[in-house]
């Protein structure tokens, strides 16, 4: 300084800088931890997979769905009743992907309403507002949107419950 003091040396200018430990490793150490970490992911991976092919072999379902739909909102909007031709054919090609040509394509009448119940072990197509399904092919006619309502709602089930 410009006084003629003299300044102690700097006490952290002879410091040397802490080494840093080496950096913890995110892979677990264990082969056991390993081998849960592996299984976790082939375990997603299936179920994902499951889940996907589910989701397509559902697809004709879904369009079923939305055509089943459109039947009800044009029978609700044009005020002339519910189309049973295009409830029986909308069953017929739904079941025509959904089970084996020969199996259904020869069935009609009793014999087909018959095929429905037992194909989703439920009731109202041989006996009940599905009865309408056997001869709509045949009669075509259409039913108040009132009367239809059973009708529709039994489809949707069938659409949505039907196994083989």
């Amino acid at each position: 300084m410009a006084d003629g003091t003299v300044l102690p040396p700097d006490p952290l200018a002879g410091l040397i800088a802490a080494p840093l430990p080496p950096s913890i490793s995110l892979w677990p150490q264990t082969w056991g931890s390993r081998l849960v970490i592996v299984l976790a992911v082939v375990l997603l991976a299936a179920g994902l997979w499951r889940l996907l092919s589910r989701y397509r072999a559902n697809a004709y379902r879904r369009a079923a769905a939305r055509e089943l739909a459109a039947i009800e909102q044009a029978a609700t909007s044009a005020a002339s009743g519910v189309d049973t031709n295009a409830i029986a054919l909308l069953v017929r090609r739904t079941a025509l992907v959904a089970f084996p040509r020969k199996q259904i394509a020869s069935l009609t009448g009793p014999r087909w309403l018959t095929f429905l119940d037992a194909s989703f072990e439920g009731e109202g197509c041989a006996a009940g507002p599905g009865a309408v399904i056997g001869t709509a092919p045949y009669d075509p006619r259409r039913v108040t949107s009132a009367d239809g309502a059973p009708l529709i709602a039994l489809v949707r089930r069938w659409i949505w419950a039907h196994h083989d």
